[in-house]
């Protein structure tokens, strides 16, 4: 409308080159409809004030102590995690002097620790540093050419190590700019980049908490149509923290976990190991920024399109409340979603029959959390977890394609398959009447029979937590701090299922239990009418037989 497309107009080779790169993204269409938006008619380029500083307003409480958390859930995506409640606040997408990138804060509660209080000003340069970075602009602004290339240079196919490195140089410009020392240093060698310095937990933490917002951003303006309203809190993310902290010291930190705060550890964690550590246990942490800035370029069209698909609205989702008492934090969930490389329904119980009486028929993704701690003098309590990519299944060998063990507090660690065995799951609740070699009745997870990784009994009473050493399922790692070689026994405070699988899942699970319960009733009812004559069935002549076996009988020939 009053421009046309490049296509329309025979577009140069450079063009075309670089359509082709967006194309493979499927992000084509969707930028070419927001070029217009957001360029001038007279220059047929982006200014760059445009670009940088899309205000967009927030009330975010920073709230470390996780009082209230609630989560709002898109059923189908673990990576949708924001918490409640939602008062979100975006200016409107349909003016050229509104900006893109930038996001600026505003009523912001702090709770407890002062490390986020740098966020505010950060914000306000994060839109400049993008720009900077991946955006190369002429006299008049930013063409469109650049403009996807610029795209492409953030949001396409890319390895891990890249993707990460991209991340920690906006993050490093950004601090630069809001007067915010980091020491990061960046050589870069054509299209690879060597970072070398240090970074502080707090500096961690702030880079985590910048992540989360970046996911929180583009689910919003994803279920919104790209407007809305919201307010939303930052969980507690200490546990990841921790998890930096001991793979860069190499467990040789001196920290009390479960009695530290982040923000007031002082050491210094070399850069090329915080770089190792992501790439190992939060592989898609780069992935919040991609999806931030795919957010903001592409969605500025969805008004007049009708949004992507979600099997539970944002008012539906709101509804789903997760209390401090769970296991499954926020933070914790989001963890978990950074390491996973490829609605959530509460299914909650105790012991093995109740445990079955919940899962039976659920064949989605479900997620093990375990709460525990060992019965020894000043033993502390520790969660770990365990994600299988299908149901659970009665049998008395191990089964499964895939799956990943968590350590998930006090730090947090991801021991994904190694690819050398197949022992992923183990859930066996009885064995016949004798057995000359009983297998074990309980759940476990790697290992083998006897010797299991991770074995939950049958009264989900206790849990035995074995050396990687006996296990070639998933990679090496302790699961909780100071694990030694020897088995380690702890009493289970609490256990809760979660089954990843949306709406879909559940409703399958749904018809299933609704056939198992009319098979139940059908197996209670007799019906006389189906029998025979009573006195001729050998049901009665058996009857007889038990109650006087002495009885005279005629035998017919």
């Amino acid at each position: 409308m009053g421009q046309s497309s490049s296509t329309e107009q025979g577009a140069s080779p450079e063009m075309l080159e670089v359509q082709s790169l967006v194309a493979s993204t499927g992000a084509l269409p969707s930028l070419q409809k927001s070029f217009p938006l957001l360029s001038d008619p007279q220059t047929q380029s982006i200014p760059l004030p445009s670009l940088q500083n899309w205000v967009t307003t927030y009330l975010i409480k920073l709230d470390i102590a996780l009082d209230s958390p609630n989560l709002l859930l898109d059923c189908l995506n673990f990576d949708s995690l924001i918490t409640q409640p939602v008062v979100y606040s975006v200016s409107p997408f349909y003016f050229v002097s509104q900006k893109c990138f930038d996001l600026t804060c505003a009523n912001v509660e702090f709770d407890q620790d002062v490390v986020l209080k740098e966020l505010p000003l950060l914000f306000t340069h994060l839109g400049s540093a993008i720009v900077e970075l991946f955006f190369v602009a002429d006299e008049n602004g930013v063409s469109e050419v650049e403009f996807l290339r610029g795209y492409t240079n953030i949001c396409g196919r890319a390895v891990a190590s890249t993707l990460l490195n991209n991340l920690f140089r906006v993050f490093s410009v950004a601090c630069s700019k809001a007067g915010v020392r980091v020491d990061l240093q960046f050589e870069l060698f054509n299209d690879d980049c060597k970072i070398s310095g240090a970074l502080s937990p707090r500096d961690v933490c702030m880079l985590l908490c910048i992540c989360w917002i970046f996911s929180c951003d583009s689910r919003m303006l994803r279920l919104n149509a790209g407007k809305g309203e919201g307010k939303f809190s930052v969980p507690d993310i200490s546990h990841l923290v921790f998890s930096a902290i001991e793979a860069c010291s190499e467990g040789d930190a001196g920290l009390d976990f479960w009695d530290s705060r982040v923000s007031e550890i002082d050491m210094q964690l070399p850069a090329a190991k915080i770089h190792l550590w992501a790439l190992k246990n939060v592989p898609h942490l780069a992935d919040c920024f991609q999806q931030f800035v795919h957010a903001r370029l592409c969605y500025l069209t969805l008004p007049e399109e009708k949004s992507e698909t979600s099997c539970a609205s944002a008012h539906e989702s709101s509804s789903l409340a997760i209390s401090k008492h769970r296991l499954l934090t926020p933070g914790r969930a989001w963890a978990i979603s950074l390491s996973l490389r490829g609605a959530m329904s509460s299914v909650d119980g105790k012991g093995l029959n109740r445990f079955w009486s919940r899962v039976e028929g659920y064949n989605g993704p479900t997620i093990m959390l375990i709460s525990a701690r060992e019965q020894k003098t000043n033993a502390r309590p520790w969660i770990i977890g365990a994600l299988t990519n299908g149901g659970f299944e009665n049998k008395d060998i191990y089964y499964g394609n895939s799956g990943s063990l968590y350590a998930l507090s006090p730090v947090f660690h991801a021991f994904i398959s190694s690819g050398r065995e197949k022992n992923f799951v183990y859930s066996h609740s009885q064995g016949r009447s004798y057995e000359a070699k009983p297998k074990p009745v309980g759940l476990a997870f790697g290992g083998s029979l006897g010797n299991e990784r991770i074995f939950l009994d049958d009264d989900f009473a206790r849990v035995t937590a074995r050396h990687h050493a006996v296990d070639k399922t998933y990679q090496h790692g302790n699961l909780f701090p100071n694990q030694g070689f020897l088995p380690t026994e702890a009493s289970v405070f609490q256990v809760e299922v979660w089954g990843l699988g949306g709406r879909s899942a559940r409703e399958v699970q749904a018809s299933h239990q609704k056939r198992e319960e009319i098979f139940t009733d059908q197996r209670r009812k007799i019906d006389l009418k189906t029998f025979t004559n009573w006195e001729d069935s050998p049901e009665k002549m058996m009857m007889d037989m038990v109650s006087n076996p002495n009885a005279v009988r005629r035998e017919e020939r």
